[in-house]
């Protein structure tokens, strides 16, 4: 399917891997996909990893919801919904408001690498709804939304558990 054509229920036997490899190659095979390796997002997980879990969870969703979406859209917008970068744990002034900015640079970055079109735009930009105001305006820009808080916190979670888990190994050993 071309994004911004019709739109299909995802076929149930389609798995995640298979949907990023046919729509996301040159996605993952990019300079700033490197860059996003690199930089760490929520916990130990790096922007890239991030960004393949909330792809995943949003194909599984659209799946199991049997919603009818723009597959390619759905996976291309889910991988580059955090396209922003750099490390935002780096002290800069540029960061402070990093939740509320960065997905108009990811977007912005998208555009200039890949050209996305305006769903995939929808995604990006309105993925961090309701902390930034303006909700999503299509179905897979909610499929998103959705799945990149559950990814999120999952992620946080882990990170926070293995914070505890360190400190208490030096304060008990």
């Amino acid at each position: 399917m071309v994004s911004g054509g019709a739109r299909m229920p995802i076929q149930q036997e389609a798995t995640p891997a298979e949907l990023i490899a046919r729509y996301g190659e040159d996605i993952m095979g990019s300079a700033g996909m490197d860059v996003e390796r690199r930089c760490i997002q929520h916990g130990t997980t790096s922007v890239c990893a991030h960004s393949l879990a909330v792809t995943r969870a949003c194909v599984r969703m659209a799946q199991a919801t049997r919603l009818p979406v723009d597959e390619r859209a759905l996976v291309r917008g889910a991988l580059l919904h955090d396209y922003f970068l750099y490390d935002w744990h780096v002290s800069d002034p540029s960061h402070r408001l990093h939740g509320f900015t960065h997905p108009g640079t990811a977007c912005r970055n998208a555009i200039r690498d890949f050209g996305i079109g305006p769903v995939e735009q929808n995604m990006v930009r309105h993925h961090m709804f309701p902390l930034t105001p303006a909700p999503p305006t299509c179905r897979e820009a909610v499929i998103l939304c959705l799945a990149d808080k559950v990814v999120a916190t999952r992620e946080t979670a882990e990170g926070i558990a293995l914070k505890v888990e360190a400190l208490a190994e030096r304060r008990f050993a």
